[in-house]
């Protein structure tokens, strides 16, 4: 059972995903930040654990960025929802995903070589994100009105997202031109 807690975790970040939309939706401030913030310890935790005595498998190599995936797009949903994210930021975060998703069925598709590891680019913009949903939570939570603070944190967040996806745009069209193994 031990060597299953990774993807248990994921799953349950899965699971969290959809909640801490709903909480964010219905005005459960405080319980929605919770939700998100232990959704996020247990993605390092996860990670942690199965890195530390490796427990990877290649079923959690899939479930982890998905459960981190759609957590965000459902925070991100529900924020705006609830008028507290912009929508272009909202959309930059689903075009890059759904960019990253289609290059991935792609190299499937065409069998092109490809390695499995996330860029520090995109590792970077993951965090940003969630820094940026905690700190649009954590207002909500307190009643706090920071619009230029809200404004600052969703362009450096938007900022972050487009770097990452120039940077797998980059790799993958150069992979797919030179024929090369995409980084």
């Amino acid at each position: 059972m031990i060597r299953h807690l990774p993807n248990l975790l994921s799953a349950l970040r899965l699971l969290a995903a959809p909640f801490a939309a709903w909480l964010i939706v219905h005005e459960h401030d405080i319980a929605a930040v919770l939700t998100f913030a232990a959704a996020g310890a247990s993605d390092g935790l996860d990670g942690y654990i199965a890195r530390r005595w490796g427990m990877t498998s290649a079923f959690g190599a899939w479930l982890d960025p998905v459960a981190d995936k759609l957590l965000m797009l459902f925070c991100f949903s529900a924020l705006y929802f609830v008028g507290a994210a912009p929508l272009w930021l909202l959309l930059v975060v689903v075009v890059r995903d759904l960019a990253i998703v289609a290059g991935w069925l792609l190299i499937k598709l065409l069998a092109l070589p490809a390695a499995s590891s996330p860029l520090f680019i995109g590792k970077l913009s993951t965090l940003v994100q969630i820094l940026y949903i905690f700190t649009v939570l954590l207002l909500l939570s307190f009643d706090v009105d920071a619009p230029r603070l809200v404004l600052a944190a969703a362009w450096a967040c938007g900022l972050f997202v487009i770097l990452s996806a120039a940077a797998y745009a980059g790799i993958f069209l150069r992979g797919l031109f030179s024929g090369k193994r995409i980084a």
